[in-house]
């Protein structure tokens, strides 16, 4: 979610919607609060926020072996789901500080802290940034005891860590390290740790046999000529300057990553870990705010999202149009990336649901492009970039517009081990289920871990092996 300035977040706060004038334009939206599916999916379950969190909204999640890791405002909690039709919570670890975004690498969780705390505990309490003594950061947990996680470190980072992405060492380092690609942005003047112009990543280091020594290794400057300098103007024509990266996505068997940084969307060789050096990079007019990015199984392509009106914003309505608040497919040829299309879901949404392109993963299908999407409260999409200039929808999940007109939707939808699962804000984990000749080749590939910002290949030679 973007983050219009790095003041005081106060928790479980409404979402302000900033709505077009025009009105959606369709009769296919669904009753209040109710769940609607393409033929082809169905609900499987729905398992509420267990009560330690349920007053702030579910945000990004992790998966490893038989269990999920749903990141929270107030922290995260992990839920069993070697039955998905049975998933169930098996802990809850209350901590607040967003986004408290996950990812797993063996015993190690690492959560990401973009707002400014009183100090790195989880008793913290809210601090304004331009307060020296504030810290955000990322923390470590120890998860090994998956009913009891320990808090066992914190690392702060200048300007926090929106969103984290693990980076797993190469050769021999690979067993002895691991790396966190730290996104953060939206410096200002009168905070101390967070300064302009912030044209950096931050990348910890974290030995293995020692992850309480984890620390900042380095702060490479990734944008020398300090990126795209953005064109003013309200929503929806404003485009974000680039002051950092919203997010990376490393391909790490490949030494490659892509990253959305809010005015450019960028190709990294990574072969030095600690020296990322970007050798692509785009534009878009039509582009507010680059979010994600999400390789093809076979690195030949990327998909770029615009995070248009920074998920509070209805925006998949008939005023925006088809263009914008969407996916943009590039194919990577020659080294550069090469604009083939946009995809946005086909089903309009209410003026009062904000909707626009978020997190998603690949379904694991041979020889196809397949990908499933979160798109807040236009839900979840399943659709197929196979043919990089014509992409379609192939199924959906969604609930209609909420009666409360509270805003929310889905965060983040990720396949994993033949369900797709879905965080939503309010909802809690979402199981789905897709049956299509489409994708069902995909329930022959399994993996024992998804931490989707850190791409892996399915089939031969990465995580997930066909059985």
């Amino acid at each position: 979610m973007f983050k219009p300035s790095r003041a005081l977040v106060v928790l479980g706060a409404a979402i302000a919607l900033a709505l077009p004038a025009t009105p959606a334009l369709s009769a296919d939206i669904p009753p209040a609060d109710t769940v609607v599916t393409s033929p082809n999916v169905t609900h499987v379950l729905n398992v509420p926020k267990p009560a330690p969190i349920a007053g702030a909204i579910n945000t990004d999640m992790a998966f490893q072996g038989d269990y999920a890791y749903v990141g929270n405002y107030n922290g995260f909690s992990i839920y069993d789901i070697r039955n998905p039709k049975k998933a169930r919570a098996v802990s809850s670890v209350v901590c607040p500080g967003g986004q408290m975004d996950v990812s797993v690498y063996g015993n190690l969780l690492f959560a990401a802290v973009d707002s400014s705390r009183s100090d790195d505990s989880c008793n913290s309490t809210g601090l304004p940034a331009d307060r020296k003594e504030a810290w955000e950061g990322v923390r470590i947990f120890d998860v090994s005891d998956k009913a009891a996680p320990r808090y066992i470190k914190s690392v702060e980072t200048n300007c926090g860590s929106h969103t984290l992405t693990l980076v797993p060492g190469k050769g021999q380092d690979r067993k002895k390290n691991v790396y966190v690609y730290v996104s953060s942005y939206a410096p200002n003047e009168a905070f101390p740790d967070c300064q302009p112009p912030h044209d950096l990543i931050s990348i910890i280091k974290v030995p293995l046999r020692d992850p309480t020594a984890a620390a900042v290794a380095t702060a490479p400057v990734v944008f020398p000529d300090g990126g795209f300098p953005g064109v003013p103007g309200p929503y929806p024509d404003g485009k974000s300057a680039t002051t950092g990266c919203h997010d990376i996505t490393v391909y790490a068997e490949k030494d490659i990553a892509a990253g959305a940084c809010m005015g450019d969307g960028v190709l990294f060789d990574i072969r030095d870990r600690l020296n990322p050096r970007i050798t692509a990079r785009v534009t878009d007019a039509n582009f507010a705010f680059w979010h994600s990015a999400t390789f093809s199984n076979d690195a030949r392509k990327v998909v770029f999202t615009d995070e248009l009106g920074g998920g509070g914003a209805a925006t998949c309505n008939e005023a925006i149009g088809p263009n914008r608040g969407a996916n943009a497919i590039y194919d990577i040829a020659r080294g550069g990336l090469v604009f083939k299309s946009y995809f946005k879901i086909p089903r309009h949404q209410a003026d009062s649901e904000n909707c626009v392109a978020h997190n998603g993963s690949l379904i694991p299908v041979k020889g196809k492009d397949i990908m499933v999407q979160a798109w807040y409260m236009g839900g979840v999409s399943i659709w197929d970039f196979t043919h990089s200039a014509r992409p379609r929808e192939i199924g959906y999940f969604e609930r209609g517009p909420r009666a409360d007109n509270s805003g929310g939707g889905v965060w983040s939808a990720y396949y994993y081990n033949g369900h797709i699962y879905a965080s939503d804000f309010h909802e809690g984990l979402d199981v789905i289920k897709i049956n299509d000749p489409l994708t069902n080749g995909a329930s022959r590939v399994r993996s024992d871990l998804l931490n989707v910002q850190t791409q892996e290949s399915y089939g031969d030679g990465g995580r997930g092996h066909r059985d």
